[in-house]
């Protein structure tokens, strides 16, 4: 019931906050192709967190990971590869200029095929089939995790390849790796909070993510900055564009998430790895961090959609 309402409480901060964006890019976004969008990569950064979760604790408790991973993977990798085929289905009226429900099979099927966003859609589509597969059929082994996780990499950094920055080499891999870093940050501590159950748990995974995450905050950042340069022609930009207006809200939002994540690397970690904090002290801390987190992905995801 706490995890329902985590999710119930995840989804509204997502959908406020893609409303918020849209206004700041007004008229520039779309709202449902951004909360569909947001929804994905929403959904996207759980499915690798839970893949790549089992990892951040001992050889001799992963199993038990691994088992609790099994089932929020699964929904996570459906709701994923629902939430893509929806963006395809918009992304195929948008260019047909038709409403999303007089959208037939071949139009979609022509902007899948012969068009650069369809083709990234595709992509994703198919990592989250694969994934789903793999945690119906496959068992639950490390290694399947493994492949889970790169399957799931190649569906996330299929979009940002393809959109804005797909004619400049480092501007694309830059957001590329920056999109990647958000999702493994983001989504493994979303995974931590589906699958640790007590104090002993946390106090065994969570030194192990916080060196994670540092990395990651380090390969966004960086990331961040070149994409930005890249597409930024002057700083004024940043107020008058919708583009740059959703822009400087994702970094404000980036910039709110970090000192609150070094606030807790500083606080929640030493209490959590001598087992002074319990469980649910360190469930509150993560859902703290979540909601922003998921605030900034819907930034991001409105970003991504903004002419």
């Amino acid at each position: 019931m706490t995890h329902r309402r985590a999710v119930a409480g995840g989804l509204l901060v997502t959908a406020a906050a893609c409303v918020l964006a849209c206004a700041l890019a007004f008229p520039g976004a779309s709202l449902a192709t951004s909360a569909v969008r947001a929804l994905a990569d929403a959904a996207a950064a759980v499915t690798i967190g839970l893949a790549v979760a089992p990892a951040l604790d001992g050889p001799r408790y992963r199993r038990e990971l691994l088992a609790r991973a099994a089932v929020p993977l699964a929904v996570a990798s459906a709701v994923w590869l629902t939430a893509e085929v929806a963006r395809s289905v918009l992304g195929a009226a948008e260019a047909a200029g038709r409403s999303p429900a007089r959208v037939g099979i071949h139009t979609v099927y022509s902007f899948a095929v012969h068009t650069v966003p369809g083709r990234a859609d595709l992509v994703a589509v198919a990592a989250a089939a694969a994934i789903m597969a793999m945690v119906s059929l496959a068992p639950r082994t490390p290694v399947v995790s493994a492949v889970a996780a790169g399957v799931a990499a190649i569906g996330i950094t299929a979009h940002p390849l393809s959109g804005h920055l797909a004619e400049d080499p480092v501007g694309g891999i830059a957001v590329a790796l920056h999109a990647l870093a958000a999702m493994v940050w983001c989504g493994a501590l979303a995974a931590l909070v589906l699958t640790v159950a007590h104090r002993g748990q946390w106090a065994r995974v969570l030194p192990l993510f916080s060196r994670w995450a540092l990395v990651c905050v380090a390969v966004l950042l960086v990331g961040g900055v070149v994409s930005s340069l890249a597409v930024l022609e002057s700083p004024a930009e940043l107020v008058s564009t919708g583009w740059g207006r959703v822009l400087s809200a994702k970094v404000l939002l980036t910039v709110a998430l970090v000192v609150l994540a070094w606030r807790n690397r500083g606080h929640w970690l030493p209490a959590a790895r001598t087992h002074r904090a319990t469980a649910d002290v360190s469930r509150a801390r993560a859902y703290t961090e979540l909601a922003v987190m998921a605030a900034a992905l819907a930034a991001a995801a409105t970003l991504a959609v903004t002419g």
